[in-house]
């Protein structure tokens, strides 16, 4: 019973690891794509060749 409890809390201990991580990525604005929308333009639509008038 005690190895049951033990993983628990170390899953626990990951998972709130793995959580301060995602938290730490959001703040320091690590999802922010700057160079995306500039290089969009440059891409043909696949959906205006596969459509004849």
């Amino acid at each position: 019973m005690s190895v049951m409890i033990l993983h628990i809390v170390v899953s626990l201990i990951i998972a709130l690891g793995f959580l301060g991580a995602f938290i730490w990525a959001i703040k320091t604005n690590q999802y922010d794509d700057d160079y995306s929308p500039s290089v969009l333009i440059l891409f043909d639509d696949q959906e205006s060749k596969n459509q004849k008038p």
